[in-house]
């Protein structure tokens, strides 16, 4: 049953891999019962990944992605390989699909050394089961079966129905090796806590619908029986007189931090949807050490701001206005100079950056992000996010980061 609400973000990332003409998107096409990616014998067919939804009953909502071939040498195979690399590194599942009538290559055993290193789990799919070779198909076997590799068999031409109900019955299995994100309010609430959620309706927000870290933290207050109360900032404070007691948590979008700590008392247990997310995907701590480049931020320094999505930027938007205002407005008013760049991915000169400043990585998985975060590490480059960049201007830490830190 395919599904087509929850975000890729949020789902189980299922990656087909292997080399071109290996059977990738005949199994792919075959999992989805429809002729979704385009088969052919001619290398280098699949360029782009191609991911569709799919719900399963032991994991719930999932994705399933086609990418290209490692040993695509096409025009563009480089970078077909570069983006296959990127699909696969950051799976949370494998279906490793190799001809079952053709010797294992060193591009194949090069794959499987990588995954096994960064303990993905994974199955190996023998394609081609209508033609294989019992002594290549033998060997095959048994080297994925030391390797510890789960197997299936799969042919586009025969049998084909049965091979696949035994490869979703081994990815379903697969359910206890999968490392899950947490949710939002994980550990930090108990059943029966009250708490409001202060929802702001800016100009970024979609029409008609809250964004999606408040969806999120809602539902999963409902999914551990807490009571939630959603207000904007401006019914906060009428919210708390109808309260008898006070709550257990207020979660603030980070840009109304100043207005709403106004409101409450200074006991009050305050964060931010952007902070639980900086926890949900990301590296926390390396988050929490890299604060401190703002109290010393180097004149001249620069400042990449990256957002994981693409959405039409208005005049007052947070990542190319109002962050970059209130850091000048900080940290440049005894006459430091900053300059900022903007970006969706890496670049190449991210030595030259003194400090990154992510969005809250909603339409990201942590595996993404914490990939990306890994990096910028290795370079030595600060990395926070948006929520603590603005909990930090307002002067709200730790008292900002103790709902999540107390966990």
């Amino acid at each position: 049953m395919s599904d087509n609400t929850t975000p890729l973000s949020e789902s189980l990332h299922i990656v087909i891999a292997g080399n071109t003409n290996a059977g990738k998107s005949s199994l792919f096409n075959a999992l989805f019962r429809n002729n979704v990616a385009v088969v052919s014998s001619a290398p280098g067919t699949t360029t782009d990944p191609v991911t569709r939804k799919i719900e399963l009953s032991n994991l719930g909502p999932c994705s399933i992605t086609d990418t290209a071939g490692l040993d695509d040498t096409t025009e563009l195979g480089a970078q077909r390989i570069k983006k296959s690399h990127s699909r696969i590194t950051t799976a949370d599942l494998v279906l490793f699909a190799t001809p079952a009538n053709i010797s294992l290559t060193e591009d194949e055993k090069t794959l499987l050394s990588e995954l096994t290193k960064s303990k993905i789990p994974l199955i190996a799919i023998f394609t081609f089961d209508d033609k294989k070779d019992s002594e290549i198909f033998k060997q095959k076997e048994n080297f994925f079966k030391n390797a510890g590799c789960k197997t299936a068999v799969f042919s586009s031409s025969k049998n084909t129905a049965e091979h696949v109900s035994k490869i979703y019955k081994l990815i379903e299995e697969s359910d206890s090796k999968i490392a899950r994100e947490l949710t939002p309010v994980e550990g930090i609430v108990r059943p029966g806590s009250t708490v409001i959620l202060v929802t702001p309706i800016d100009s970024a927000a979609p029409k008609g619908r809250l964004i999606l870290p408040q969806i999120e933290t809602l539902r999963d207050l409902l999914d551990h029986d807490c009571k939630a109360f959603v207000v904007k900032e401006n019914g906060l404070e009428s919210a708390l007189k109808i309260l008898k007691n006070p709550p257990d948590l207020v979660i603030t979008d980070s840009q109304a931090f100043a207005q709403v700590a106004k409101i409450l008392p200074p006991e009050q247990p305050l964060t931010s949807f952007s902070i639980l997310f900086a926890r949900k995907k990301g590296d926390f701590e390396y988050f929490m050490k890299s604060l401190s480049v703002l109290e010393n931020f180097p004149d001249g320094g620069k400042v990449l701001i990256m957002e994981a999505c693409a959405h039409h930027q208005k005049d007052d938007d947070i990542g190319t206005v109002k962050i970059p205002n209130i850091f000048k407005k900080k940290i440049c008013a005894g006459g430091k100079s900053v300059t900022f760049e903007w970006s969706r991915e890496i670049p190449e000169n991210i030595k030259d950056c003194t400090l990154v400043i992510h969005c809250g990585a909603c339409m990201i998985t942590q595996k993404t992000m914490l990939e990306r975060t890994s990096l910028l590490k290795s370079e030595g480059i600060p990395v926070i996010n948006y929520g603590l960049f603005l909990a930090w201007a307002n002067g709200l830490l730790p008292r900002a980061i103790e709902p999540v830190t107390k966990v």
